[in-house]
């Protein structure tokens, strides 16, 4: 379970109704399977050592019999798979009063009966008939003459991973108004179990599967859901197994219906954790519970779970439309607001040809037509300098033409030349100062120009450049409004293709397709026989990197190591390790020591879960040291000279 993963499976077994001998060996085998493969928690159907469907059978002696003589056969095979919990569903006589039960086996003794609570008896069920409804609270009862906790308010707490805390309910217990499983996570559960025996009927695998995904995600935990299969009796209902996995509201692996076997799964539980510590809301009382230790030996798994590349940017491609356009809108809608609210009827952007001053216009048109003003309100301005080239030019020109906006353009030479002989720059010292000269002189520019046209200075700069402080202080840095600043590279490049698709001019899709082809360039430094010589990817690293360790990082604060070990999974194939650590070093460097920028950021709109406004999202410290993340990056470069 180190970095917090851990393996879990849903089970359905073949089974014959009644016959716990054979349901059993089932069990047993599916147990040698999963320990074979890794699994740290196996869950089973409801009622799987008999069958779901064994109607008044469930009230003989003999029956209840051999479901204990099954489940003792399972416990005793549990000391052959170390450090897996099966969860499997029985009949069990309690006190007088027989209960439809969860038993929780681990290493040779059961941990708990935990009981259903909500026994369903409307339309095809029935099973008050046979069974008690189970009580929240925990007694002890014997079990093969060893005492054993049975009752539902019940977890099973990992002593050495605080994150494992796994509760479980039956089938109906999640179909009800209050779940049991909302007072489990609230007592401390980041798994829960569902141990089922869901019926099909048109229409409800697409509930079901609502209800899990909602259920995961309301409790900010994994959800493993095991439903009975298609050996159950057909004589009135039939039985499709569907199993389910999913983690916060997202399926991690789902089973196809009218199937037997395995569904397997990699959970992330200090993901899970890491999330109910930044939502304040998320309130725990374990009151009233027992809480049962089991200990899981700390070991690293193989890493199975799939990890996007790009994490900022939607993968569902049949819902691309709808995302884009819900973005831009966002973006678009909070410039409209700062637009009324000023009532200017003028904007103002440096348009370089480059990406993200392409996808500003795109937003600032879009705000113009929402409140019906002219284009030629937005003023673009090209600003030539030493490192302008012609393609990024053109590219601005034909922008502008073909939005309809009005065009103007300062060649900022002489003015930034003036200034390097006032400070005694030297033009042929291609330093910071030579850099950042003429950025700041580009953005006193544009802001005299708001001055002049009674309008706003939009910022271009992205939530990419954002966090690793790739932008002149009071230069770039500075505008307006920022309709970018929570918007990173790789979206704005997704964004841009969006619009290139979509668009119905001919000659605005051209140019915009020639701006994704264009290397991200600050263009400060002079040309080399015409073409870019400044590619910021080269001095900073690939964004694709940078925007994965960024939402790591601050959606879910995963320490370096993690950090790196997710990120070589991800990219394997693409960089190697020693590519991956070093633009991950530079990521951590950047992104303490350019604090102070992001510290005085202009208002801009949050459009993902991740931003760095220092008024919403990230208060930190200017001078926050970043000392134990580079540690941690050095212990990971000592093992990377140990591979090497």
């Amino acid at each position: 379970m180190k970095d917090g993963f851990l393996n879990v499976a849903a089970f359905t077994p073949r089974l014959k109704v009644a016959d716990c001998a054979y349901n059993t060996q089932q069990i047993l085998c599916a147990m040698d399977e999963a320990r074979e493969a890794d699994i740290q928690l196996l869950v089973l159907p409801e009622l799987a050592v008999t069958g779901y469907t064994c109607g008044d059978l469930f009230l003989t002696r003999t029956l209840q019999d051999a479901a204990r003589s099954g489940l003792s056969e399972i416990v005793q095979k549990s000391a052959c798979c170390p450090g897996m919990i099966i969860l499997v569903g029985l009949p069990l006589v309690v006190s007088g009063k027989l209960y439809n039960v969860a038993a929780a086996v681990y290493e040779g003794r059961v941990l708990a009966f935990i009981p259903k609570r909500n026994l369903p008896n409307y339309n095809e069920f029935y099973e008050r008939r046979q069974f008690t409804p189970g009580r929240p609270d925990v007694t002890d009862i014997l079990f093969d003459g060893r005492p054993v906790a049975f009752g539902g308010n019940i977890l099973l707490a990992c002593v050495e991973n605080p994150d494992l805390c796994i509760g479980a309910e039956i089938c109906e217990d999640l179909w009800v108004p209050l779940p049991p499983s909302v007072n489990h996570a609230l007592a401390g559960a980041t798994l829960i179990a569902n141990l089922s025996a869901s019926n099909e009927l048109i229409g409800k695998a697409d509930y079901r599967r609502a209800l899990v995904t909602g259920q995961s995600a309301r409790l900010v935990a994994a959800y493993v859901y095991c439903s009975s299969g298609r050996d159950e009796s057909t004589q009135d209902i039939v039985f499709s197994g569907h199993r389910l996995i999913a983690e916060n509201g997202a399926m991690l692996a789902e089973s196809e219906r009218f199937t037997d076997g395995f569904l397997k799964a990699q959970v992330d539980l200090q993901k899970l954790t890491a999330e109910r510590v930044r939502m304040t809301t998320f309130t725990t009382n374990d009151e009233g519970y027992r809480i049962i230790p089991f200990s899981m030996e700390p070991r690293q798994l193989r890493l199975t779970r799939r990890y996007d590349r790009t994490p900022f940017v939607p993968d569902a491609s049949g819902e691309r439309e709808r995302r884009c356009g819900e973005i831009l809108q966002m973006q678009s809608m909070g410039l409209r607001k700062r637009l009324a609210h000023i009532g200017c009827s003028h904007a103002v952007i440096g348009i370089s040809g480059g990406l993200d001053s392409t996808l500003a216009l795109l937003v600032t048109a879009r705000a113009f037509d929402s409140l019906g003003l002219s284009r030629k309100g937005i003023i673009c301005v090209t600003m030539p300098a030493f490192g302008t080239t012609d393609r990024t030019y053109n590219n601005a020109v034909t922008l502008t033409r073909q939005m309809g906006c009005t065009l103007k353009e300062i060649n900022v030479l002489k003015a930034v030349r003036q200034h390097f002989a006032d400070i005694g720059q030297d033009e042929n010292v291609h330093d910071v100062t030579y850099e950042n000269a003429q950025a700041r002189e580009r953005t006193q520019i544009l802001m005299d120009l708001a001055n002049m046209y009674n309008g706003i200075v939009i910022g271009t700069g992205d939530l990419s450049e954002l966090a690793l402080g790739w932008a002149t202080y009071n230069g770039d840095h500075m505008s307006m409004y920022g309709v970018n600043a929570s918007v990173p590279k790789t979206l704005v490049r997704y964004l841009v293709r969006f619009e290139a698709d979509t668009c119905s001019d001919g000659e605005l899709a051209k140019a915009l397709l020639d701006v994704l082809d264009t290397p991200v360039s600050p263009e400060l430094l002079p040309p080399e026989e015409g073409q870019i010589s400044q590619k910021t990817e080269d001095l900073v690293g690939p964004y694709e990197l940078h925007d994965f360790f960024l939402y790591h990082t601050l959606r879910f604060g995963v320490h370096p190591k993690k950090l790196f070990r997710i990120a070589r999974a991800a990219f394997a194939g693409v960089y190697d390790a020693q590519t991956i650590y070093h633009w991950q070093r530079t990521f951590t460097w950047r992104f303490f020591a350019q604090q102070y920028k992001r510290s005085c950021l202009p208002d801009s709109p949050k459009v993902g879960t991740v931003a760095v406004s220092p008024r919403g999202d990230l208060r930190m410290p200017s001078d926050a040291s970043g000392a134990v993340w580079m540690a941690e990056l050095d212990t990971i470069e000592k093992n990377l000279t140990k591979e090497g």
